[in-house]
């Protein structure tokens, strides 16, 4: 009876099934496995990493399918779209935190105070100076009366950035214009970030006319220009950013290259509570100033005789008196003026755009970019460099204009002689573009190959000379 009993009950365990090929137990894993038995915040999870593992696996295919190649365009975000909200809000908190983080007028006010009332003065020069530990405790002063935001400015690495007298000293001058530009050109940065409409690190020219426009007010010598000439004021200060910092004309220019560029720092030097602090003549060539503005546009409205708003050849020889030659003038049609769209009046005349590059190419004659524009015209077959023929046809021009000036008689090859050896080129037989960057006298060169002006001006230079240094000994 015993043992039949104990029979039984083995039997009954070896029939018990395992756990995994139970019903209940498999529908439980099911139903876990499903997600539906998890919380919010599980699903959640779990929903995540399943689109995570998707997207991971797509890259993967693509880089499979793609081979070593990598990726090199990225879709913009669509406007309107959720990517694009989120990005111009991310773009909005990164601006808006950098911006609370700069000096304002008053801090700046502050931190001066604080570094003539902690600096020592030089017994020998009157200078005002401070050592290193001078520097450490305006620091401290400046920190507990402005905050950790001027923290920055004094580290050892930027004490080191100055010259030290024999003592160790340093100028306390020099270290607060170091400080107000670097606010200034972080303002700028964050300024022209925000009107950067797709975040790509480059400015469009309607872009940078805002920028120029939301200076105006804040500028001592624009503040009163007309409400009716902004518009062009902006246009023409605006082309000179891209003259020099768009060479290859993409229509954008980098606000990195912008921020190190003469330009901004000449525009903003429009500050001075009046034109009467800055002579004539530093009016005059500031290409940013008003007087300078208005005189780029009443130029073209005088040389605009049939005033169709483009200037012609005939129209664009009277500019500078007409002292520039023929040639050059066809040469400056056929590199830089565009072909019209039809084959109307208009089809090869120059706009107001490309009047602006001729301009500022014949007023920065020296600089590689205005080099450059002038070179593509003395090229005449767009060989990259020039010959003996090429300098002996471009200056035949000048020498015609010479001659009818009244002048004495000059020898073509004399003057060509003379321009081998200004140069000094790498080939003895060819002068390239490279050759009159570095001569340092490619302005000089151009100008006496295209005008008989600047012609007259370097063969009369040391008279030039002894001109300008006459007034100097009265003062």
């Amino acid at each position: 009876m015993y043992s039949g009993s104990s029979d039984g009950e083995a039997s009954a365990q070896r029939k018990i099934p395992s756990a995994s090929s139970m019903l209940w137990v498999r529908n439980l894993r099911r139903y876990i496995g499903s997600g539906a038995g998890l919380g919010s915040e599980a699903l959640m999870e779990l929903e995540t990493k399943r689109i995570l593992l998707d997207i991971f696996k797509e890259k993967q295919q693509k880089s499979a399918e793609a081979g070593t190649i990598p990726s090199f365009y990225k879709k913009k975000p669509e406007e309107g779209s959720i990517s694009h909200r989120v990005q111009r809000l991310a773009k909005y908190r990164f601006l808006k935190k950098q911006s609370d983080l700069l000096l304002n007028a008053d801090d700046l006010d502050a931190m001066w105070v604080c570094l003539r009332e902690n600096c020592v003065i030089d017994d020998a020069t009157g200078a005002e100076k401070m050592n290193y530990e001078d520097f450490c405790h305006i620091a401290s002063v400046c920190t507990e009366q402005i905050g950790l935001k001027c923290r920055r400015f004094f580290s050892p690495s930027n004490f080191m950035k100055f010259e030290k007298d024999e003592s160790g000293r340093i100028s306390i001058l020099p270290f607060y214009l170091y400080v107000m530009r670097t606010v200034s050109l972080t303002q700028a940065r964050i300024d022209m970030s925000e009107l950067d409409e797709d975040s790509d690190g480059f400015l469009q020219p309607h872009e940078m006319e805002s920028y120029i426009r939301g200076l105006i007010p804040n500028l001592a010598q624009l503040r009163d220009m007309p409400a009716a000439f902004v518009q062009m004021y902006c246009r023409i200060a605006a082309h000179k950013f891209f003259f020099f910092c768009d060479p290859h004309k993409r229509g954008k220019a980098c606000i990195k290259k912008v921020l190190l560029s003469n330009c901004l720092q000449e525009l903003m030097e429009l500050h001075q509570e009046s034109e009467e602090e800055a002579t004539d003549t530093e009016q005059a060539e500031n290409w940013f100033s008003l007087t300078s503005a208005q005189r780029i546009c009443d130029m073209f409205l005088a040389l605009d005789k049939d005033m169709n708003g483009t200037l012609s050849k005939q129209e664009l020889r009277d500019y500078a008196d007409g002292t520039l030659t023929d040639i050059f003038i066809e040469r400056v049609f056929d590199e830089h003026v565009r072909r019209g769209k039809s084959g109307g009046g208009n089809a090869r005349e120059m706009d107001f755009e490309s009047f602006l590059d001729f301009v500022l190419a014949l007023e920065n004659k020296d600089t590689p970019e205005g080099l450059t524009y002038l070179f593509r015209c003395l090229d005449l077959h767009g060989r990259g460099f020039l010959t003996t023929a090429d300098i002996h046809t471009l200056f035949r021009d000048v020498h015609q204009k010479w001659i009818e000036g009244g002048n004495y008689e000059l020898c073509i090859e004399d003057v060509r002689d003379e321009i081998w050896d200004m140069v000094k080129p790498a080939d003895p037989l060819t002068i390239t573009l490279a050759d009159l960057l570095s001569c340092k006298q490619g302005g000089t060169v151009a100008s006496m190959l295209i005008d008989v002006r600047g012609f007259w001006a370097h063969d009369n230079r040391e008279n030039l000379l002894q001109e300008e240094e006459e007034p100097e000994e009265e003062q």
